[in-house]
């Protein structure tokens, strides 16, 4: 199967992500999206198929959200696109892309939704949650 990550590597979340993709025996594409962010239209299809709006796309905390006004509900869509496309912090994380769907994996654990019901082995977050067990089976 293939994957596609926009990863961060200094966000616990993603790093927690792309050890459950590869927990499934799945080595995916992994965009460093700070450095390589993603077109207009990749980013609208991204959204757009995780049955997000785009506000709900955007994150704010630890990004210049609040400097440049993206809390003014009279900004358009593509006032807040563009904003999300000069400052690639400001896209929520991470994406995750496959198959079976697109979704943004807050918690990591979502990113099972759309994976193979094939985990390797047991798996737990870097803060100790168990989220497979040792049968690969997913937990809670």
């Amino acid at each position: 199967m293939h994957a596609k990550i926009y990863h961060n590597p200094a966000c616990g979340t993603s790093r927690n992500t792309l050890a459950l993709i590869r927990n499934a025996g799945i080595e995916p594409e992994i965009v460093d999206y700070l450095q390589t962010p993603p077109s207009r239209n990749e980013l609208q299809k991204m959204i757009r198929a995780a049955g997000l709006s785009i506000r709900e796309a955007i994150r704010e905390k630890g990004t210049p959200y609040a400097e440049l006004g993206l809390d003014n509900p009279a900004l358009s869509k593509d006032a807040l696109l563009d904003a999300m496309l000069n400052h690639p912090i400001l896209i929520n994380r991470p994406f995750v892309v496959t198959e079976l769907g697109t979704r943004l994996v807050r918690p990591s654990e979502r990113v099972l939704d759309i994976l193979p019901d094939t985990q390797k082995g047991p798996f737990a977050k870097e803060d100790g949650e168990l989220v497979i067990d040792a049968d690969g089976k997913r937990l809670g």
